[in-house]
């Protein structure tokens, strides 16, 4: 690593600190040549995950997007955020290691439904009805007879 005072390349490392999200490495180094010392980041490159939609849009896969979808269905619901930061960092996780540079927004839906099904009823139903567009009455009645039939 290169010295912020003297340019000289070589430099050692003296501690490395693993950060409180746990995705940067701080390195504090010290140059061969001068003697200083100066602080590093190392953090992990990740290739953009590209989102195509229902109408063959492709937008940059956004968690903070899922996060508002989520919270919108888990209105006056006792679900804590905290439980939905879980649930946006899951799924996140899942499509990058998935290692697919495209996912479906229809996928992505269908990712927090599954984990919305087992955290609270009708934050589920609530989503459900936006993800998959239910058009009447008749298609809430059918998905809530189907998650109970699952519940049993």
């Amino acid at each position: 690593m290169k010295c912020v005072y003297c340019n000289q390349i070589d430099s050692k490392v003296i501690d490395s600190r693993l950060s409180d999200d746990g995705c940067t490495i701080r390195r504090r180094r010290e140059c061969v040549a001068c003697g200083k010392r100066f602080t590093t980041y190392e953090k992990l490159e990740s290739t953009p995950i590209v989102v195509v939609k229902n109408n063959g849009a492709r937008q940059l896969f956004d968690p903070i997007k899922v996060k508002n979808g989520i919270l919108k269905a888990c209105e006056k619901r006792p679900i804590s955020v905290a439980q939905v930061d879980e649930i946006v960092k899951d799924i996140e996780k899942q499509i990058h290691n998935s290692l697919a540079q495209e996912v479906t927004s229809k996928k992505i839906g269908e990712m927090v439904m599954e984990r919305l099904k087992d955290i609270d009823d009708v934050a589920y139903v609530r989503f459900a009805s936006v993800h998959r567009e239910f058009k009447d009455i008749n298609t809430f009645l059918s998905e809530i007879e189907a998650l109970v039939k699952g519940k049993k």
